[in-house]
Parts: structure tokens; sequence; C-alpha cells
């Protein structure tokens, strides 16, 4: 399933709140398609159940030229830096944030695909 996500503002002197991530009625994974360059990141937060199953996968060209972390919304959640991908068990219900970035090896924009299943 597609999700539609408005693009990033960026405002002067602060962070974009981030976008909520919301699955059509009956789905349960969504994809959204982006870019970052520079030190923009982009962020997201999605609602989900503690036993819940999380799987992100994140694609970018050029290839490993973005990188995501997410945590759970008591900031002890889950960090993970550089990563491509994960799958787990969440352990808590609430809201949990994936922010995007451009990997450090990257020069340029990175135009990435970010798929969030949760099950």
């Amino acid at each position: 399933m597609l999700v539609l996500v408005a693009p990033l503002a960026a405002f002067a002197g602060g962070k974009a709140e981030p976008l909520r991530i919301e699955f059509k009625r009956g789905a349960y994974s969504a994809t959204i398609s982006e870019s970052v360059r520079g030190d923009i990141e982009a962020d997201y937060v999605l609602g989900a159940k503690e036993g819940q199953r999380l799987t992100i996968k994140l694609t970018s060209v050029p290839d490993k030229s973005s990188a995501f972390e997410f945590f759970g919304d008591d900031d002890t959640g889950h960090p993970h830096d550089t990563q491509f991908g994960y799958s787990g068990v969440l352990p808590m219900t609430g809201d949990y944030f994936i922010t995007v970035k451009r990997s450090k090896e990257a020069k340029r924009t990175s135009r990435y695909r970010l798929a969030v299943t949760v099950h």
C-alpha cells in the first residue's frame, strides 16, 4: 500500500514536526518515497501497540545513501543508527519515531523509499 505524505517543510531556526504515518483502512503497511540532502532529516511518527511486530526497510538511490534511526515515545526505545532494515516485536504501546537522514558517506541528494509494516 502507498501512503501519501506531504513534503517536509524546513523552518528557519527550528525543526519541522514529524509526519504521521497512517495506514489505509485494512492495510498494515505503508511506503513513503522522498529525498534528503545536506543535513536535512525527514521525521516520521507511527502509532503501534505492545506485542506488534514492526518491520522497517529503507532503500535509497544512490545505494545506501540514506540511513534511519528510530525511538519509542519514551526516548529509550530502540535506537538504530545507520540501518537499512529492522524487524522486531514492540515493547510498548505508543508512538515510535523514525528519522531518515543522508549517510555520512553520501554526497548530494539521496532519494529513499521507506517501507513500514506493523502486524
